[in-house]
């Protein structure tokens, strides 16, 4: 029996109250920002597409899902923030849910939106989609209602959206099936994901889809077509054979996709009997998360108070407790699926990074997947800490998290700085999904530290060349280098730019990472002995 952890919160404790404080704000800030997201085009535009009869992006989703079930959106701020006409979400609402008994990935245009046209972000956000249906072999269902590119930004999206469509092929050809529902116009780029998609449903006398509509055939053949000839849901179902349903309104194409789905094979491909059918919740409340965790990044906090309010029963196996002690390293589970955790206490030292190398490769040999809970602000520097080989050790870390082969997930609650994002697996070692927290920071440094090495640099190359240093010039620059490293490394603008899969609420990670882990489990868990060399 696996002990639970003991907890030493005091909900009485002034850090505790200054850190619910500023956490319950930063929650608060959150849900007005996804609201915006999920506001889609606005009221005005939302209305218009009402009145023509339609359903709204996510109410064709909601209809989607079965009924009660999670959606665990994805990316939902991609592009918040950016401007230039991009508005938050991408222009797709995109995440996993289950539909008809079965996980999927479902990726829905905007059409409120610009008509649903693609920006660059839109493109990036499809891309991650289609990763996430790859990487844990998920149905990917795409809503389709898209006007194409939007054409003022094509110099940003053509080449990198050809690689959707090549996506879709060698999904189908892996045996990932790739279902289109079409909604509406569906244009240029918007015509090619019904032409490649192994399924394809549209609405009568509503879909249309068309390399080109009438007026830019009338320009490049002088040819006079009307819009259900050209590319019409009855012409396509019954003369090109693009479409493989019919379907008489928007309901009907829903239901047409969930029979789809419904023959679908939906045994999961990981290890059975997973989840363990005896889950129970953990002992401590998710709302101590807001008052535990520090508003501040500066500020520590003990993150086995985080992992006693995440896992079953709070229960956790510690591995190696006593050595490497800012790295906390251990099993458990969570909502019934077995769990290796790598949790940041500190610094890394080379002790901690030798314990987490040997931590993941005893994790693939049990072919258990990894959570890591990221709140580091790099590995130790100094002369000592270099003549002791902090570099190999930490390369040792980066070997293993690279060449690991069971599913990774990745919470950034805190601090992300420098190689310490490396080390705990971040977004350029591919974990399966990584979510961040509203306090998350991330950067090669803090903007403090930042400032002070560009000082340094400054006075040392001014005393080479015998010159006096401008103080009024240094400290300045100093304030400007700061505020914009300040600006970039803030949580809102990472996701913004897809550094990683979404923000949550801290209190929801329990329930996040267990629908992480459920995806996952779609395709097959297996871990890998072959870590090639480590120098000792």
């Amino acid at each position: 029996m696996i002990r639970p952890l003991p907890t030493r919160v005091d909900r009485h404790g002034e850090r505790f109250r200054q850190n619910l404080a500023a956490n319950t704000s930063a929650v608060a800030q959150l849900r007005e920002a996804l609201a915006l997201a999920r506001a889609g085009g606005g009221e005005k535009y939302n209305a218009r597409h009402k009145e023509r009869g339609k359903l709204l992006p996510r109410e064709r989703v909601e209809l989607l899902l079965d009924r009660d079930a999670p959606f665990l959106e994805i990316c939902a701020l991609a592009g918040h923030g950016i401007g230039a006409g991009v508005k938050a979400g991408a222009s797709i609402v995109g995440g996993v849910g289950v539909v008809a008994g079965v996980e999927c990935m479902i990726a829905c245009t905007e059409a409120t939106v610009k008509g649903g046209a693609m920006n660059e972000y839109s493109v990036m956000k499809s891309r991650r989609l289609a990763e996430i249906s790859e990487e844990n072999r998920l149905p990917a269902i795409h809503l389709i209602e898209s006007a194409g590119a939007d054409l003022p930004n094509q110099s940003r999206i053509f080449v990198p959206g050809g690689r959707a469509f090549r996506d879709i092929t060698r999904a189908s050809k892996a045996g990932i099936p790739n279902i289109c529902l079409v909604f509406g116009s569906s244009t240029a780029g918007g015509a090619y994901i019904p032409g490649m998609s192994d399924y394809t449903v549209m609405v009568d006398q509503q879909a249309r889809v068309f390399l080109a509509g009438p007026p830019l055939v009338k320009m490049a053949t002088n040819e006079d077509a009307d819009e259900e000839s050209l590319g019409g849901a009855a012409m396509h179902s019954r003369t090109s054979g693009v479409s493989d349903y019919l379907a008489h309104d928007e309901y009907e194409a829903i239901r047409l996709g969930r029979e789809i789905v419904s023959l679908l094979p939906g045994r999961k491909a990981g290890p059975a009997p997973c989840p363990s059918a005896d889950v129970s919740p953990p002992l401590y409340d998710a709302e101590d998360l807001l008052g535990i965790v520090s508003a501040d990044v500066k500020v520590p906090f003990d993150a086995r108070e985080v992992i006693a309010r995440l896992v079953d029963g709070s229960a956790f196996h510690e591995f190696k407790p006593e050595f490497g002690t800012t790295l906390v390293t251990g099993w458990a589970h969570v909502h019934g699926y077995p769990v290796g955790i790598l949790a940041n206490q500190g610094v890394l030292f080379s002790e901690s990074a030798q314990k987490g190398a040997q931590f993941i490769q005893l994790c693939n040999q049990k072919s258990v997947p990894l959570l890591f809970l990221q709140n580091i602000t790099g590995f130790m520097v100094g002369t000592q800490y270099e003549q002791g080989g902090i570099i190999k050790h930490g390369a040792k870390l980066i070997n293993a998290v690279s060449n690991s082969t069971v599913p990774a997930i990745t919470i950034m609650m805190g601090a992300s700085f420098g190689a310490g994002n490396y080390g705990m697996c971040g977004r350029a070692y591919a974990p399966r999904f990584l979510f961040s927290w509203p306090n998350h920071r991330i950067a090669v440094m803090g903007g403090e530290q930042l400032a002070g090495v560009l000082e340094i640099v400054k006075r040392d190359a001014a005393a080479k060349s015998g010159q006096s240093v401008d103080e009024m010039e240094l400290s300045m620059m100093k304030m400007m280098l700061a505020q914009q490293i300040d600006k970039e490394s803030n949580a809102y603008f990472a996701t913004a730019r897809l550094w990683d899969d979404g923000i949550i609420d801290p209190r929801d990670t329990r329930d996040v990472v267990g629908l992480c882990l459920s995806a996952t489990h779609n395709a097959p868990v297996e871990g890998t002995m072959a870590f090639g060399v480590f120098r000792h």
